[in-house]
């Protein structure tokens, strides 16, 4: 069964001066690891901070057949 994760996105100030967050659908947090920490739309240099944020988010159940993927960001 597939979730959606909502994240507070990890980038510390004043890399990223607001925060943000991070919509991901997925099976669990190591595939949600794997599209946050191999997407090009991120730092590189924050990827030990992504996997804190994953354990912490909300998730909630996806009903229905929904690709899994970054499905929404709002990050500064």
């Amino acid at each position: 069964m597939k979730s959606i994760y909502l994240i507070e996105y990890w980038v510390p100030f004043p890399s990223s001066e607001y925060g943000g967050v991070v919509s991901v659908i997925a099976q669990n947090d190591e595939e949600v690891f794997d599209f946050l920490s191999n997407s090009d739309q991120f730092d590189d240099r924050y990827v030990n901070l992504i996997m804190p944020n994953i354990r912490s988010a909300l998730v909630f159940p996806v009903v229905g057949d929904y690709e899994s993927g970054i499905v929404w960001e709002f990050v500064t």
